[in-house]
């Protein structure tokens, strides 16, 4: 296929609720097929959910988001792929880079870690539920609820001072906005690699028991501290420890307040289906849907497609998502599904670290607010509510609510 019978990748939503028609169309059509990207380069998409799943866990395909192949979707990106300040992260190694860096933190992410924090998160959100109902409405749910829990869960979990959360937060949005320039994206990666390296470096000095204290204990008792191992895990699970979970929280509210109330009122009768309502939510919206990016080692036939060698490869997994061979009726939502086989968390080696933290705090919202507070609404319109079209893990920018 040449260049100019590309068609150029969607990568805006025209509705909030369903993934770019152009995606779908290509779910149908064209599975395993060529794109122009908004950078005027090229890259192969796959759309189909066993598709996905094969690139996602074949070796052929490298995770190396700083090899010169691997697509992007920003123009400053293409031009300098390599020029991170930040040292490589575990989501960007391949085997045998990979394993032992994941295996050093995988266990502060177990299940049976995660339920001993269950109750220390349902605190915390019932404190700022608690905090938002005794002040003035209409309220920001995104500022009062959506982004406090999970920044203050993730704090705590790294051992980061919650008093710098501005700080953070407002440099992983600039780092995350493909609008923003380079220089913009340098900065915030600058500022939070310095921050993180005074915290590291601080509890060298003075271990404290959370992640990364016990992680210098471990590695002194290996050896020496790694700094950079240490720097990107602190970097890559404070950015998507807080940004993800607090978009899924905003979505999902303003969904089922808006156009699936029966949903909400099953959750306020029974609480115990938020566990299937949230990997419902996470199928349906798939928010991180460009993160999956490949480049081909070698040729690879997938689908039925050869993918040359050299090719970058973007997964859209919010069409996998809606793939109708493997979730019926995929286009509805459902909280009843009980599908827990989606891809938003990706698949493979590189699965979501954090993926039993993420469910353990929108479970535990999910279940509270519209028990706690059963006559929420959305006070705005649809047509007045700002949606991150600009970033790179699709969310809300502010949820005004009253009760």
């Amino acid at each position: 296929m040449t260049t100019e019978s590309a068609e150029t990748l969607v990568t805006t939503r025209g509705c909030p609720f369903a993934p770019p028609e152009q995606h779908l169309r290509l779910l149908r059509e064209r599975p395993v097929t060529k794109v122009k990207l908004p950078t005027g380069r090229e890259a192969w998409v796959t759309t189909r959910y066993e598709d996905i799943k094969k690139v996602l866990s074949d070796p052929r395909f490298s995770a190396n988001r700083r090899h010169p192949a691997a697509p992007r979707l920003v123009k400053d990106q293409v031009d300098q792929p390599a020029t991170s300040p930040l040292p490589k992260m575990m989501l960007e190694m391949d085997p045998p880079e990979h394993g032992p860096v994941r295996r050093a933190v995988v266990g502060e992410f177990t299940l049976r870690r995660i339920n001993a924090l269950r109750p220390r998160i349902q605190q915390i959100v019932d404190e700022h539920i608690d905090a938002m109902l005794a002040g003035p409405r209409p309220a920001d749910l995104v500022q009062a609820v959506a982004l406090p829990v999970p920044s203050l869960v993730i704090c705590e979990l790294l051992g980061v001072p919650y008093e710098d959360h501005d700080f953070f937060q407002t440099n992983s949005a600039q780092l995350l906005n493909r609008r923003a320039t380079e220089q913009e994206r340098r900065d915030a990666v600058l500022s939070l690699v310095g921050y993180l390296d005074k915290l590291i470096a601080a509890k060298e000095e003075q271990p404290s028991d959370d992640l990364l204290g016990r992680q210098i204990v471990k590695q002194r008792e290996s050896g020496q501290v790694d700094r950079g191992a240490l720097l990107s895990t602190a970097f890559l699970l404070l950015l998507g420890g807080h940004e993800t979970t607090a978009n899924m929280i905003s979505l999902g509210t303003y969904l089922m307040l808006t156009e699936h109330p029966e949903a909400a009122q099953a959750l306020r009768e029974h609480p115990e289906k938020a566990e299937w309502a949230v990997e419902e939510l996470l199928r349906y919206f798939t928010i991180a849907e460009f993160a999956m990016a490949r480049v081909a080692l070698e040729d690879v036939e997938v689908g039925g497609t050869v993918i040359p060698a050299n090719s970058g490869v973007l997964m859209l997994a919010n069409a996998g998502n809606r793939d109708p061979e493997v979730f019926e009726d995929a286009e509805r939502f459902d909280i009843e599904r009980g599908a827990r086989n989606h891809l938003a968390f990706g698949y493979g080696a590189h699965q979501c670290l954090g993926q039993n933290l993420a469910r353990a705090e929108l479970e535990i919202f999910f279940a509270t607010v519209f028990r706690k507070v059963p006559t929420l609404k959305v006070t705005a319109p649809a047509e007045e509510l700002s949606f991150k079209e600009e970033a790179a893990v699709y969310g809300m920018h502010e949820l005004p609510v009253t009760w």
